[in-house]
């Protein structure tokens, strides 16, 4: 899930364990009760020193876990979507999964909420709180588009249907944590029903 920084397998696996458990710290106590401290706790380092000796500060700490984070979504989507090259196939691939990711992998979708609510930590990654609020929307404001010049979706605003389409996976994301015994698998098929038929070209 890393880039190519040229590390020894050691000093990768070093890296891998010390953004496992900043994953797990912040999924369980949150992004402001998590520090070095208890970071090298559930790490089991023997110093946080070892955190700053691969990370530097808590902003290029941040920037590996956001990168991870968004890294096992992409994933997800890929091995669930196919590759598939029909736009409106893309867009139901890319609602259904959205939605189940929060149940295959919640810790990551919990990281990624508190980073992005807590953006304005002077001491995180600056670049996380506009990364994160515009990834999703304009992933799909982009498949919109795409779709448009190709005559499969029909005329309406991309960056307006991108945002609902956002804000609706996020209503998904809300109702299963209000009820964890929800089937997302079904609530997915029926809200990527709703926008393909709401986009789709009119003939």
């Amino acid at each position: 899930m890393q880039p190519d920084l040229g590390l020894s397998p050691a000093e990768e696996a070093r890296r891998s364990q010390i953004i496992a458990a900043t994953l797990a710290t912040i999924s369980e106590l949150g992004y402001r009760r998590t520090s070095f401290a208890r970071i090298k706790e559930r790490a089991g380092l023997s110093s946080t020193r070892l955190i700053g000796y691969h990370f530097g500060t808590k902003a290029g700490l941040m920037q590996a876990v956001v990168t991870t984070a968004l890294s096992i979504r992409d994933r997800y989507l890929e091995e669930r979507a196919g590759d598939t090259t029909d736009r409106a196939a893309m867009l139901r691939a890319l609602i259904e999964t959205e939605v189940t990711f929060v149940r295959d992998h919640p810790e990551c979708v919990r990281v990624l909420r508190e980073v992005a609510a807590n953006a304005d930590d002077p001491d995180g990654w600056a670049v996380a709180g506009p990364l994160l609020s515009g990834f999703r929307t304009g992933r799909i404001e982009r498949l919109l588009s795409q779709g448009q010049r190709e005559g499969a979706f029909g005329e309406f605003s991309p960056e307006v249907a991108a945002r609902t389409i956002a804000q609706s996976i996020d209503g998904a994301i809300q109702a299963y944590a209000e009820n964890p015994a929800l089937d997302l698998e079904s609530y997915g098929r029926q809200l990527a029903d709703f926008f393909e038929q709401a986009v789709a070209a009119k003939n």
